[in-house]
């Protein structure tokens, strides 16, 4: 018999986050974004708030 017989499937990956951890994590984001409107960065986090938006709906 051959080891690949004995092998078995990987398990599959788990969520690392809930949907309620996407939904705290754009709450928190949304905070930064106001709190932080004249930062040149603030661009990159609103699209980090919608892309987080858009995981929540799947």
């Amino acid at each position: 018999m051959t080891d690949m017989a004995t092998q078995t499937e990987p398990s599959r990956a788990r969520a690392v986050l809930s949907n309620e951890d996407f939904k705290l994590l754009q709450e928190a984001v949304l905070f930064y974004i106001k709190a932080h409107e004249d930062d040149p960065i603030s661009s990159k986090y609103s699209n980090l708030y919608h892309r987080l938006g858009s995981a929540i709906r799947r």
